[in-house]
């Protein structure tokens, strides 16, 4: 039989390849953390100088201090130190990857090479915080999806919700936060190492109306420098927290010691230093300081609410909890001139609508009676209330108190 004919460009075809067999990812997931972290705290509006002077007190060099936080490079036993004190950052998140991504094929590839299993062990449950500014991708959920099916293929039974979330209060501490930002088609993936937010210090369990985060009541005190060395009166101590606040700080107790923080429970965290430092931070705190520190409330409920967190905290000892209202406080019983501290009611906190000016007025006289040395320190969201106590006021601190501007406004002596 005569073979067909071919013609002269016939080129034989190749025959099929077998189909390639997926590798397994055979990396070798490493059994302690990275030698150095570039780290972030995050700062609430104002209070980034604060916390940049903080990391310097706690041995960090600031590398940059941007309005939202400070960072810095640090060690793990470093960044375990700065969870552990930091009276006023909010978290602290540490980078894990950085690039560029202006498609979801880019972003997919990516997300698969970030180093998750510095942060994440089999089974971890994570959650996503993504923002999405000035850039190509920007749906934030759809950012999210691809991240978290990036975690998923590289952490065998890790449970990443795909979709962005932003309810800083609604953590338990026990989930790892993954904050993902793009920015001018940059994308930034860092893990938080703190867990819940730091100003859970694990003391404050009653609550009184109008509650004061500890991170803001902490940087009331160092903006206002209150050191220990004169007395504090807050006369609107309502759960206790600036009064509370002001004992930790001067008898130099951690404010994290009472809670734990999500880096702990990173693969090859280092349970024996976690322990040393801790033990260290014990051994620094000082006893009672004898400095008074007086703090009432006309609620009955807000008093015995600050009486229980103080001893919570350790530090009921260090205050003078009374129950009174404002027209019966003397400064006069304490001596020393000192500073009174407060975060008083203004209308859109407790009472809308209430005429407050009378109010205003009586803790300018209760200042005047206690003598010119005696300052006064407001948290206001504005000057018309504050200008009833007919005293001048430098603002010390700009932030935000619920979502609302605020001051900190300091009399002048």
């Amino acid at each position: 039989m005569s073979k067909p004919h071919k013609p002269d460009n016939y080129i034989p075809a190749r025959p099929a390849r077998p189909a390639r067999a997926t590798r397994p990812n055979t990396t070798p997931i490493p059994t302690e953390l990275p030698s150095g972290f570039d780290a972030f705290a995050i700062a609430a509006p104002g209070l980034a100088p604060l916390v940049a002077a903080e990391c310097v007190a706690l041995g960090v060099t600031p590398r940059d201090v941007s309005p939202a936080g400070v960072s810095f490079n640090a060690t793990a036993e470093q960044l375990f130190t700065v969870n552990l004190w930091s009276r006023l950052a909010s978290r602290v998140l540490v980078r894990l990857a950085e690039f560029e991504a202006r498609d979801f094929a880019t972003l997919e590839k990516m997300a698969a090479r970030v180093p998750w299993h510095q942060v994440l062990s089999p089974g971890a449950a994570v959650r996503l915080r993504v923002t999405c500014r000035k850039s190509r991708l920007y749906h934030s959920d759809a950012v999210a999806e691809r991240v978290a099916r990036g975690i998923t293929n590289s952490i065998k039974g890790a449970q990443a919700l795909g979709r962005a979330r932003d309810d800083e209060e609604d953590d338990d501490g026990n989930t790892q936060l993954i904050v993902v930002r793009f920015d001018h088609d940059r994308c930034t993936i860092s893990a938080d190492s703190s867990g819940a937010l730091l100003h859970r210090r694990g003391w404050r369990q009653a609550i009184a109306k109008a509650p004061l985060r500890e991170t803001l009541a902490a940087a009331m005190l160092a903006a206002c420098d209150w050191n220990g060395q004169m007395p504090l009166v807050d006369p609107f101590c309502g759960s206790g927290t600036i009064g509370i606040e002001a004992a930790l700080r001067i008898r130099r107790m951690a404010p994290g010691l009472g809670r734990e923080f999500v880096m702990e429970q990173w693969p090859g965290a280092d349970a024996p230093m976690h322990a040393r430092v801790r033990t260290a931070a014990k051994a620094e705190q000082l006893p009672s300081m004898g400095v008074p520190i007086v703090m009432r409330d006309r609620d009955a409920g807000a008093c015995k609410a600050a009486v229980a967190n103080a001893e919570r905290a350790g530090v009921l000892q260090d205050l003078v909890i009374e129950q009174g209202s404002l027209s019966d406080t003397s400064l006069d019983a304490i001596g020393t001139a000192g500073l009174l501290l407060t975060n008083p009611p203004y209308g859109l906190r407790i009472s809308d609508g209430a005429d407050l000016r009378s109010l205003y007025a009586r803790l300018g006289d209760v200042v005047r009676a206690g003598g010119r040395a005696w300052q006064l320190g407001l948290l206001v969201p504005d000057r018309v209330l504050a200008a009833q106590t007919r005293l001048t006021f430098d603002a010390v601190l700009r932030t935000a108190n619920g979502g609302l501007p605020v001051e900190v406004l300091l009399s002048r002596v």
